[in-house]
């Protein structure tokens, strides 16, 4: 600024050359040169700007050219304010000063919004007359902006945190937008709906929106039907631009005077993120303001009101989705609650009628019945006692938890009445080999409760502690304690793990592979006794240390006060019940889980001499069966079904019979799927995982039926899924098919150690497959022709409904024609190799054509195919018997990894063509790859998914009757990868 001051001639100015400026100016000029402050002097009556370094960028685009000079010429647009100024500090004779003062100045070729601080001090000559002003200023316009700007972010996300719902968050969002005016002149908020198909305005802000021009809603789909608005918002949805747009004015509903002429309005259109970032939650149209920068900060403000806004919008969405969840599953939960109390309700009835007869049939001195028939009776009287207390149970848990329980409290002296109910427990544990100690000491008064709802919780505790105790014993203690009645039950049980203590009082809650007398349970005794305590205005409690013990605490306090009044029994009426009838099926079960199977009775003759009808199982007296159950009833019941034809073996759960399997292998293995300490799965890995152990046949018994359940089984390695309840005769069917098929690979596993005779074998059974084949594929054509028929014969409406069932069927009559031929080529190959029909085929038209046919299956079972290919690959080969070794490795592929991605490669290989197809499955493991191309053979690693084990054996045959090979080897990241190699045809062989 020294230079050009210096470079510039003066003489033509109200200032003059420079060698006739007063002293005192050049002072201030030297001072004003000086100083790293901007600073500014305004000399003369003209008020001749002058300035140092630090004010150029305060001058903007007017510097260098248009900055010195006169304050009217220099700043014209605020001279009217400033010259008045100049006046009255000029009569005043005295410095002003202001702070962060707006200004509309007019520096970059439009006006802008600046603001600034500074102070105006007056230069006087030696006469006191004021010749000059000399300022100090500072632009404070990005402090102010900052400022405000921050208070709305704060505002817009202090109003919209919390709101129940986006219309609430939306509105309070606007409210905070609208108290910046300067920065958002206008705004426009849509939001779009949860499928992202449409946006809805959902309000405005400052000149607000015409509805005639800007819609309601908008399709986002066909953004164009919406008008200009549509065009508006149609480069954003989808894309996260952020368009321009020059000129809204039309579509405001505030205007300008008539006699003033009205700027055009620009806006953005900013989308609002969402937090996947799928979709937008919605777009602001944000209108900017004319005196602004609408680049840099000014830009990044906005998007900072867009990304809270879609905060505040998807919180509240959350929300709102969350309540809305809540509400869903209260409804499920109440509906729930009602469908258990009514399904209780309705099984007690045929459960009484089936308890009365067989009750009365026991007792009847007068036709008393047989050993037999009153064992399978107690039997069943015994069970069904327990399946009315888990009823009962259930009941009383869902009219609890619905607040549908009328209680009945009435003083009660409860130390005796405590000691009654757990004298019903004093012979059942020293039954169980435990000691039952009781210190009930007499409380200062008496204590109200419902004495009915007080017995469940005394004996769901001591049934609790009876089940997980072994050794030791359990104590029960009351005392007077705080103003309440603390009944302590202690056991010397197996202890809870400090992880599930938190949730021991969860309803359906039960601790996985704790030590216990039985698994069997509904989960809900320990819930029961909470929501019954809770009733009575006390609290339980639980400690418990694993291998130690478990001590639950249940205090209720004393008086009456804490209960309801229409619920207190009234004064000198006494609501009498009996503790012996609740009881019962508490000891009931706990005897249960302490029977030992009785030795087994001999069938009675029947009414004509003969014996009662029994499952045709023959009677195998050196075959052993190992029954494993943790229900002792069951364990009687299966050992009472198989006594006397085979061998049969008990162990109460999965750990007792491994070691019994170790030391004595059985021919068979019964198995319940849930047991304590290991259960039924966990026993078959063990098995499956010892080469001495993993060819025992192994039956899983189990409560959960359905497919999913029984293909769970199969596939962890089980030889047959049976679930409960089951009839006598299915099991026995069962056993001896398992029995018959061991027998059978004994046999054949002795015959091939003697080659001829195995061979001799191999030829019958050959012969017959043959024979069986071609008399099973006739009935089997005319089945197809007659489904055809039957399709053909419906009329349009009936077809379409019964297509999946037809289909349906088409697979399995294709399934079993895929069986019969498979047996047929069996019969044919053991005779020798294939007679082949070869021709010059390209391999990778015909696998092609294979995948294409296999569509159907693999989109059903869920397998994504890739079939890659480099072009034509002539081969000389039979193409009916090469499709079907195609067709055998996607089959393999499909069965072996439903779900999972299949790649077919064809490629040439040197002089061979090679065809590789690549699933990622279970895979094969290494010491079964060669084993699993023999006839009927299936590694013993392959989990159970049922075939003939003839697939592969088939496809090495063609293919070695082709001159080529096949082979197996893993897929990284787990699988198989089957390989098939063939001679190339022609020159480029």
């Amino acid at each position: 600024m020294g230079r050009l001051i210096l470079e510039r001639d003066w003489s033509g100015t109200p200032l003059g050359p420079i060698t006739s400026w007063p002293p005192t100016l050049r002072t201030l000029v030297s001072m004003c040169l000086m100083t790293r402050f901007p600073m500014f002097i305004y000399w003369g009556p003209e008020r001749v700007q002058l300035y140092n370094d630090a004010g150029i960028p305060i001058m903007g685009a007017k510097h260098p050219d248009h900055a010195l000079g006169p304050l009217r010429d220099v700043f014209p647009e605020l001279w009217p304010h400033l010259g008045r100024m100049f006046e009255d500090l000029e009569r005043t004779k005295q410095a002003n000063w202001a702070e962060s003062q707006s200004l509309p100045i007019l520096r970059n070729g439009s006006a802008e919004e600046a603001y600034f601080t500074w102070s105006y001090t007056p230069v006087l000559d030696d006469n006191g007359t004021v010749v000059g002003f000399y300022t100090p200023a500072l632009e404070t316009t990005g402090q102010v902006l900052g400022q405000r700007r921050l208070r709305t972010l704060h505002l817009l996300s202090q109003r919209a945190s919390g709101a129940g719902s986006v219309e609430e968050a939306c509105r309070a969002g606007l409210d905070a937008l609208a108290e910046n005016p300067a920065d958002l002149p206008f705004t426009w908020l849509y939001v779009t709906d949860a499928e992202g198909a449409r946006t809805l305005l959902v309000g405005s802000t400052g000149m607000g929106a015409l509805s005639a021009a800007v819609p309601a809603s908008l399709d986002l789909r066909a953004p164009k039907d919406g008008g200009p608005a549509g065009g508006l918002l149609a480069p954003v949805a989808g894309t996260r631009q952020v368009p321009w747009v020059e000129d809204v004015s039309g579509w405001l509903e505030a205007r300008l005077p008539s006699e003033a002429a009205e700027p055009p309005r620009p806006a953005l259109v900013l989308p609002l993120p969402h937090a996947e970032g799928d979709r937008d939650l919605g777009f602001l149209v944000a209108g900017l303001s004319p005196f602004l920068n609408p680049s840099g900060e000014y830009r990044g403000f906005l998007e900072l009101v867009a990304g809270a806004l879609a905060t505040a919008v998807s919180s509240a969405r959350a929300r709102q989705e969350a309540q809305e969840r809540m509400e869903r599953l209260a409804a499920l939960d109440r509906a729930k609650t009602a469908f258990f109390s009514n399904v209780s309700h309705e099984f007690r009835t045929p459960l009484t009628l089936m308890l009365g007869p067989v009750e009365d049939a026991l007792a009847d001195a007068a036709e008393p019945l047989g050993p037999r028939q009153a064992e399978r009776l107690s039997l069943v009287q015994r069970n069904a006692s327990r399946l009315l207390k888990l009823v009962n149970t259930l009941l009383d848990f869902t009219r609890t938890e619905a607040g549908r329980v009328r209680a009945a409290f009435q003083p009660t002296d409860l130390s005796a009445f405590t000691a009654e109910l757990v004298s019903h427990f004093e012979s059942i544990a020293k039954r169980a080999g435990l000691v039952l100690t009781v210190d009930l000491a007499p409380l200062p008064e008496p204590v109200w409760v419902d004495r009915e709802m007080w017995e469940k919780v005394v004996f769901n505790l001591l049934s609790n502690a009876m089940k997980f105790t072994f050794e030791g014993g359990v104590h029960v203690r009351l005392r007077a304690e705080e103003g309440h009645a603390r009944l302590t039950v202690r056991d010397t049980g197996s202890g809870i793990p400090e992880a599930e203590l938190p949730h021991i009082f969860e309803r359906f809650h039960r601790v996985e592979n704790a030590r216990s007398r039985s698994h069997e349970g509904s989960g809900i005794g320990l819930s029961l006794v909470q929501e019954l305590t809770k009733l009575h205005g006390g609290s339980v409690g639980v400690t418990s240390e694993p291998g130690k013990g478990t001590t639950f605490c249940v205090a209720v306090p004393l008086g009456n006060q804490h209960l309801p009044r229409e619920q207190l029994a009234s004064e000198g009426k006494e609501v009498l019940h009996s503790s012996s009838e609740g009881a019962s099926p508490f000891v009931e079960e706990i005897t249960g889980w302490l029977r030992t199977p009785p030795p087994p009775v001999e069938p009675e003759p029947g009414p004509q001499g003969t014996q009662e009808a029994a499952p045709p199982l023959r009677p195998d007296a050196s075959a052993r069966v190992l029954v494993v159950d943790d229900n002792a009833d069951l364990r009687m019941y299966i050992t009472g079904l198989l006594a006397g034809v085979v061998t049969v073996e008990t162990a109460e759960d999965g750990m007792a019979a491994l070691q019994a399997i170790r030391e004595h292998p059985p021919d068979l293995i019964l198995s319940d799927v849930m047991m304590p300490r290991l259960g039924g799965f966990g026993l078959l890995r063990e098995l499956r995982a010892d080469p001495r152990l993993r060819a025992i046949p192994f039956i899983l018994l189990s409560a959960r039926a359905g497919e999913e359940a029984s293909v769970e089984g199969l596939e962890a390695g089980a030889d047959d899924y049976l679930v409960k309840p089951f009839s006598a005769r299915e099991l026995s069917a069962r056993v001896r098919t398992q029995l018959e098929m061991a027998r059978v690979r004994r046999e054949v596993a002795a015959l091939a150690a003697r080659e001829v005779v195995l061979e001799e074998a191999v030829r019958a059974r050959d012969d017959f497959l043959s024979v069986a084949s071609h008399e099973l594929k006739t009935p089997l054509a005319a089945f197809r022709l007659k489904l055809e028929r039957l399709e053909r014969g419906l009329d349009a409406d009936a077809r379409a409904g019964m297509r999946e069932r037809f289909l349906d069927t088409q697979r399995q009559v294709q399934r079993l024609t895929s069986i019969v031929e498979t047996l047929l080529d069996v019969s044919q190959l053991t005779a020798g190799p294939p007679l082949l029909t070869v021709e010059d085929e390209d391999l990778t038209a015909l696998v092609t054509d294979v995948v294409a046919r296999q569509q159907e299956e693999l989109t059903r079972v869920g397998c994504a195919l890739t079939l890659r290919s480099e072009g034509p690959v002539p081969v000389r080969l039979d193409r009916e018997r090469m499709a079907q070794v195609v067709r055998s490795l996607l089959s393999n592929a499909m069965k072996y990894a439903p779900g999972k991605p299949v790649e077919v490669h064809v490629e040439q290989d040197g002089p061979h063509a090679r065809l590789t197809v690549v699933d990622h499955g279970m895979g094969v493991r290494p010491e079964d790859r060669e084993r699993i191309w023999e006839r009927f053979e299936r590694a013993v690693s392959v989990r159970n998914f049922g075939g003939l084990g003839l697939g592969l054996w088939i496809a090495r045959q063609v293919v070695e009757a082709h001159g080529g090979s096949v082979g197996v080897s893993e897929t990284p990241g787990g699988g198989a990868t089957f390989t098939v190699s063939l001679p190339l045809a022609g020159p480029r062989a």
